[in-house]
């Protein structure tokens, strides 16, 4: 009779660690047909890698994991110029007579976001396919939101969602008669290849998954910045906010490549930085807020900050024209350690009494005019600080209540991330 062995704490220990280790590694990916297609499609143009592994984890969804432990300083992804998918690669291709002939110049955005379109309407007959079969299908950025979900967010979030939402309508707006030109190319309608939907899907495409590589500037192309690149593969790897990495177009390899500066552990996932933005900025800019976010902040809005002043206060004209002329009513933010300093030189104006009005300039240079200023300045922070509390509350509560808006998971937690 076979007895099993017993096993003490240790043991017990043991297993556990294994466990909790196992669930913070990735679920490898490499055997999907999508990505070996992928990783053979990268071969044809030169780039090959043995220390990432496309993977599924259960807190950042798909990313890239380490197959050995990497080193700071470490070169982790090197990917050819031939990989990249740029305004140069759209000019050599199908568009590249219909976009040198078009006038006025379509910006270099909207020629990838033409290209992005037309190569997955042409799906398996598309050079990048493999590519463009990895990519999302819809994107959690403001301009994907309904109108009912982006008001819900914080005012200075809010305004800044539909801000986005009215840049992206009015790009595609103005860019109808350019696709109209390209009808040749296709066999059906362009207004059904090239509809608001398939535009928003390829501006959220290259608004998230860029690298900055600058370019020359064109004379086909207006004098908006040309600094996109597309990056097949490395677009895998996810943002972190405690990893720091260098990051550029080498240009005597002719690859763009990253190096890490932060040790990882084999099977563990690979990050990079997006920069040190803030939640606010990363879901308007990626989708997508960071947990444990150093960089965090909460925004005042204009609105919030101005509802304050005293009707009786002879001076609020004055105060207003002064914050606006110095540019103090945006960007006002409550850091970790409290009020930034914009916004505590913003609160500092706004609470001059009359006989002090005529410090304002040195409130601007940041001196402290007196005690009572400054402790009406904090009691104001304070208040704000409590409204802002308040209508998060109610903006979740209502976002539980009415379930119908669907809202997504992300943009419920940037409303609570917003206080």
């Amino acid at each position: 009779m076979n007895m099993k062995k017993c096993r003490g704490r240790t043991s017990r220990k043991r297993r556990r660690n294994h466990s909790r280790c196992f669930s913070q590694s990735g679920v490898n990916l490499s055997h999907k047909c999508e990505y070996i297609c992928l990783k053979k499609w990268l071969k044809e143009r030169g780039y090959e890698d043995s220390i990432l592994r496309p993977a599924q984890f259960s807190e950042t969804g798909r990313g890239l994991m380490a197959t050995k432990t990497l080193q700071a300083g470490q070169l982790i992804i090197a990917l050819p110029e031939r990989c990249l998918l740029t305004t140069d690669t759209v000019l050599n291709s199908y568009l590249g007579e219909y976009i040198i002939k078009w006038r006025p110049p379509v910006s270099p955005l909207t020629a990838l976001c033409t290209y992005l379109i037309a190569e997955k309407w042409f799906h398996k007959k598309s050079l990048w396919h493999p590519y463009l079969d990895l990519l999302p299908e819809t994107y959690m950025c403001p301009v994907y939101l309904g109108h009912e979900a982006v008001n819900l967010l914080p005012e200075p979030l809010r305004r800044k969602a539909h801000e986005q939402k009215s840049l992206v309508q009015e790009l595609y707006n103005s860019s109808k008669s350019f696709f109209s030109s390209l009808q040749p190319l296709f066999p059906d309608q362009v207004e059904s290849v090239f509809n608001y939907s398939a535009f928003q899907w390829a501006w959220c495409t290259i608004n998230t998954r860029t690298v900055y590589m600058k370019h020359s500037q064109k004379e086909c192309f207006s004098r908006e910045p040309d600094n996109y690149a597309l990056a097949p593969y490395l677009d895998l790897l996810n943002h972190s906010p405690s990893i720091q990495v260098n990051a550029a177009f080498n240009e005597k390899t002719r690859c763009y490549e990253i190096k890490t500066l932060s040790r990882c552990a084999k099977y563990k996932e690979v990050f990079i930085n997006y920069g040190p933005h803030d939640d606010q900025r990363l879901f308007l800019e990626y989708g997508f807020i960071a947990t444990s976010n150093p960089h965090n902040s909460v925004h005042v809005g204009t609105d919030m900050l101005l509802k304050h002043l005293i009707p009786e206060d002879k001076q609020r004209h004055m105060k207003v024209s002064i914050l606006q002329e110095h540019k103090l009513l945006d960007n006002l933010t409550f850091e970790w350690d409290g009020p930034s300093w914009r916004l505590l030189i913003a609160l500092r104006l706004l609470c001059l009494e009359v006989h002090q009005f005529s410090s304002w300039k040195k409130v601007l240079l940041g001196d402290n005019i007196s005690e009572t200023n400054e402790k009406k300045s904090l009691d104001l922070a304070t208040k704000i600080c409590l409204l802002l509390i308040e209508e998060t509350q109610q903006a979740l509560q209502k976002g539980n209540k009415e379930e119908d808006l669907r809202i997504p998971g992300m943009a419920c937690s940037v409303i609570a991330g917003g206080t």
